[in-house]
């Protein structure tokens, strides 16, 4: 746990994969063992970012354009990174993020049907150095799945409907196929207990020590 003191993590994945809920396990575990740790969510996470969540989740917006929530989420990560993840990690901290551009990649990009090129070239002008992040660890789940474990109260993100997040889970499993070295997937049908195990060990073997990988 002490290898992740100065990196950045995201996890992320479909609407109601239970990614939030492994984020707080192993936020916890490194604080157990006394790794400082700066968890953060998107969109959100400063004053600025909370009042541009407020409007990309209200259900009451359904005409507001695909390329219109791409920027917003971009100014909220903006703010995010200069307020909070860039000064964490020069302080040395563990910043673990509850979605990043991995999610505008899916979501924008993958469902949404704007170009991943275009995406990207957002991303970094909006985060800089800090995108790509270390790694990003996709809690992956079947749509039926998903929709169980989803508040009944839906945002306006939710309720684009079963073949738009079907399309969003395929868009996470295509960025881990093509950028493998910084991406893991963890299959989060399983028992919650084991799908925190699963990411604990994809964290070990992104940052062992190369002595402690030759093992």
């Amino acid at each position: 746990m002490r290898a992740l003191a100065g990196r950045f993590v995201v996890f992320d994945g479909p609407d109601g994969s239970g990614k939030s809920t492994q984020l707080r396990e192993v936020m916890n575990a490194a604080r157990r063992a006394g790794v400082i740790v700066c968890d953060v969510r998107e969109p959100g996470g400063t004053v600025v970012s909370e009042r541009i969540r407020q409007i990309l989740l209200d259900a009451s917006l359904p005409e507001m354009s695909v390329r219109c929530e791409l920027m917003l989420y971009m100014a909220s990560r903006a703010q995010l990174v200069s307020e909070r993840i860039e000064p964490a990690l020069r302080r040395g901290e563990f910043v673990l993020a509850d979605r990043y551009v991995s999610s505008t990649l899916a979501y924008q990009g993958t469902a949404g049907g704007i170009d991943w090129e275009e995406v990207v070239r957002v991303a970094q002008a909006a985060c800089g150095d800090r995108f790509p992040a270390d790694l990003t660890v996709v809690f992956d789940v079947d749509q039926a799945t998903a929709a169980t474990r989803l508040n009944p109260l839906l945002d306006r993100m939710e309720l684009k409907g079963a073949a738009f997040h079907e399309r969003v889970r395929q868009g996470f499993l295509e960025q881990a196929r093509t950028w493998p070295n910084r991406y893991a997937i963890i299959d989060a049908r399983q028992p919650a207990e084991t799908v925190t195990q699963a990411a604990l060990d994809a964290l070990r073997r992104h940052f062992a020590a190369p002595a402690e990988a030759s093992r």
